[in-house]
């Protein structure tokens, strides 16, 4: 496990104003931290809702907030203090990123709306993260499982006879924050060419319809309305878990060679030129056929077996794992998935970011900050003229 702390991020020398809370802003700004950006975590006295968001906990600090504020600097700020806002508001003029989810409009009181925040600073990228846009939707609070309810992800997720589900993390709040980095360096960009920056808008709905990528298109393209099929793919078979000797394995076949290497190494090789069975389209249609004559060859081995054979012949497929098992695979695939971060005697263990760079690997400088840990130095900062 490295840190990376010496090296220098692709975003080094961008000071980022991170005025957002809880998950969707949080992971963004973390992401360009590991890229080398400054983040500037500015919370209120009571500090990030997720400090409070336990167990787990490690060191009596909640795991969720750890998991997501690496490499940032803290200072608390009362916005309805007009010492604290002037100080804020200071921040946002010498950033070149702020980033906030309050709800629509709710920081234009405090001067830090983006029509103010530009009027002093033309460069900044200024993102806003919001659940359900700027519209007839702003006053409507966004959290996750909102948006997968109304989306219509919780439609799809579940056995067919039983109740809609939430997936088990909060996927949209993290494709937002995705998105929203996105939106950050393309404003980024246009700013290097122009010296313009401007505003970026991400709402969570809006991320989960993108999101729901083969689904949305099936309704929008095809007039349709998919339906829950528990861990079926209505496009793809095989494409699920099979039961083996010992456990159950995710089978991947997307395509007719995967498929042709599947049956040889299930040792039923006609079965790939078999006219029912021939073509994906031909599979999916006919699974309630095929689905038996792959369990009674999968049933003669465990799970892992088959995983070792089956990757080995090129066939996509793996067990499902708890997250300990995950982070055990990554490792046996040379992933380092877990990097600490921090002076030895209060070093934390966080997951690795998803980027490697081959000339300006992530960054690991800070620890996940306590509340205003850093507040006296950028007070004296923001209080100083900016030369």
């Amino acid at each position: 496990m490295g840190s990376g702390s010496g090296t220098r991020g692709p975003l080094d020398g961008l000071l980022v104003a991170d005025f957002s809370r809880v998950l969707a802003g949080p992971y963004a700004t973390m992401l360009l931290a590991d890229l080398g950006a400054d983040v500037v975590k500015v919370e209120g006295p009571g500090g990030d809702d997720t400090r409070s968001w336990m167990p787990p906990v490690r060191d009596g600090v909640s795991t969720y907030y750890l998991g997501i504020n690496r490499g940032k600097r803290s200072i608390a700020l009362d916005l309805r203090d007009d010492t604290d806002a002037r100080l804020a508001r200071e921040l946002a003029r010498r950033a070149d990123v702020l980033i906030e989810n309050f709800k629509p409009g709710g920081l234009a009181k405090y001067g830090l709306d983006h029509a103010s925040v530009s009027a002093g600073n033309p460069g900044v990228v200024y993102a806003s993260i919001s659940g359900f846009g700027t519209g007839p939707g702003r006053k409507v609070p966004g959290y996750d499982l909102m948006v997968q309810a109304v989306s219509g992800l919780m439609s799809l997720t579940g056995d067919p006879e039983g109740p809609p589900y939430r997936a088990g993390i909060s996927v949209f709040d993290v494709m937002a924050g995705n998105h929203a980095v996105v939106g950050i360096l393309a404003a980024l960009r246009h700013r290097d060419a122009t010296g313009r920056g401007q505003l970026v808008e991400v709402n969570l709905l809006s991320s989960a319809l993108t999101g729901l990528v083969n689904h949305s298109s099936a309704h929008v393209a095809g007039g349709t309305v998919p339906y829950r099929m528990g861990n079926a793919h209505p496009s793809v078979f095989p494409y699920e878990p099979l039961p083996t000797a010992d456990g159950d394995l995710i089978v991947t076949a997307a395509n007719d060679g995967q498929f042709r290497r599947l049956c040889e190494v299930l040792g039923m090789p006609e079965a790939a030129d078999d006219p029912r069975f021939r073509h994906n389209a031909d599979r999916t249609e006919r699974r309630e056929e095929l689905r038996p004559l792959l369990v009674e060859r999968l049933r003669t081995r465990t799970a892992l077996e088959w995983f070792d054979l089956l990757v080995d012949a090129g066939v996509p497929c793996g067990p499902i794992n708890t997250i300990d098992g995950g982070f055990a695979m990554a490792e046996r695939f040379g992933l380092d998935p877990v990097v600490e971060v921090g002076e030895a005697d209060r070093a934390v263990p966080t997951t690795r970011h998803p980027i490697r760079f081959s000339e300006t690997p992530a960054v690991y400088r800070l620890p996940p900050p306590g509340l205003d840990e850093h507040g006296a130095e950028l007070r004296t900062w923001l209080e100083k003229a900016d030369d």
